[in-house]
C-alpha cells in the first residue's frame, strides 16, 4: 500500500520517541496524565514508534494493555530486567562518529561499524526479552503502526508496518538495538539498529497528518541528527496542528542519568503523569476540532 493511500483520510498521529526503559515509563505516565485531563492520545490514526515507543506504541495499538494497566505496569517494582550501561568509551565513539558525519545515513553507517564489533547477548536472548516486554503482542495491529529502525550497512532509515512481512516482534527489537549494548537485529538478510539514531522521535514520518502529538522522552539534537522540536517545527510549517512534549526539569530529575536502568523507570511514569497536566490544554486544542 502507497503512503498516499495509508494517509488518505488519515487526520491524527501519534509519534512516541526513544528513550531506553526509563524514557518508556516516562512516556507511559504523560499518556495516562494526559487521559487524567480527558485527552487520549493513543486514539490515533497512526502510531510512530521509535525503540522506547515502539514498544509502548505497539502495546497501545495492539490493545493488549489499556493506560490504566501500562501505567501500573511502571510502578510494579518485580517487573523489571537487569541495568545496564552505555559505557563512557561507548560514548565517547557516538560522539567522535556525529562530529565526523554529515547526514544521519553517515551517522548511522559509524554506529553501525561499532554495533556490529561489539560483544552482545545472542540475539535470540534479546528478541525473546523485548517480546516479553509486549505483553503478548505477536501480530500486527490492524489500525497502522510504523515501526523504525536504521539499517546497520547504509544507515537508512527504515519504518517497518504490517505490509514489511516482519513480524512485529523482530521490528520492535530490531528499533530498541542500540549500538554497542545489545546485538543488531537480523532481518531479511540485513542487520538492523535502533530507530532513535536516525532522530530521536522521527517525527517527520507524520507528515501529511493535520494533528499530531510528539513524546519524545529524549529533546536532544545535534547538527546531524534533528530534534523533536525542529521535526515538529517542519511539521508545523506545513500546515499540522503539533504539540511535542520532552521532559520538564522535574521529569529529567526522576528519570536520572542511564536511560536504561530500571530503578528509575517508576520515578520517571509518575514524573510523566504530572508533566502531562502542564501539556493538557496545549494537546486537547491539537487534538479536538
Amino acid at each position: 500500500m502507497t503512503e498516499t493511500g495509508k494517509r488518505a483520510g488519515k487526520r491524527t498521529a501519534l509519534v512516541l520517541g526513544s528513550g531506553g526503559l526509563v524514557g518508556a515509563g516516562w512516556e507511559a505516565g504523560v499518556l495516562r496524565g494526559l487521559l487524567d485531563a480527558g485527552t487520549d492520545p493513543t486514539t490515533a490514526d497512526l502510531i510512530v514508534g521509535s525503540s522506547a515507543g515502539a514498544v509502548v506504541g505497539a502495546r497501545i495499538a495492539s490493545g493488549r494493555a489499556g493506560l490504566d494497566a501500562l501505567y501500573e505496569e511502571q510502578l510494579d517494582p518485580e517487573a523489571t530486567e537487569p541495568a545496564v550501561r552505555l559505557g563512557v568509551p561507548t560514548i565517547l565513539r557516538y560522539a567522535v562518529a556525529v562530529l565526523r558525519s554529515r547526514t544521519p545515513e553517515e551517522y548511522g553507517r559509524r554506529l553501525g561499524r561499532i554495533a556490529l564489533a561489539a560483544p552482545t547477548v545472542p540475539e535470540a536472548d534479546r528478541r525473546a526479552t523485548v517480546a516479553r516486554r509486549l505483553g503478548g503482542a505477536a501480530a500486527w495491529p490492524a489500525r497502522p503502526l510504523l515501526v523504525t529502525a536504521v539499517d546497520a550497512a547504509t544507515g537508512e532509515l527504515t519504518a517497518f508496518d504490517e505490509d514489511s512481512g516482519v513480524p512485529l516482534a523482530d521490528a520492535v527489537t530490531a528499533s530498541c538495538a542500540i549500538p554497542g549494548v545489545w546485538p543488531p537485529a537480523t532481518l531479511g538478510g540485513r542487520r538492523w539498529l535502533d530507530g532513535g539514531i536516525h532522530s530521536t522521535a522521527n517525527a517527520h514520518l507524520a507528515a501529511g497528518y493535520d494533528r499530531i502529538v510528539v513524546v519524545a522522552p529524549s529533546a536532544r539534537g545535534s547538527r546531524v541528527v534533528p530534534s523533536p522540536a525542529r521535526q515538529s517545527a517542519d511539521l508545523a510549517a506545513g500546515g499540522a496542528r503539533v504539540e511535542v512534549i520532552t521532559p520538564d526539569a522535574a521529569s529529567r530529575r526522576a528519570m536520572g542519568r542511564d536511560a536504561l536502568d530500571p530503578a528509575h523507570r517508576a520515578a520517571a511514569a509518575r514524573a510523566g503523569r504530572a508533566q502531562a497536566a502542564v501539556h493538557a490544554a496545549a494537546v486537547a486544542a491539537v487534538w479536538t476540532d
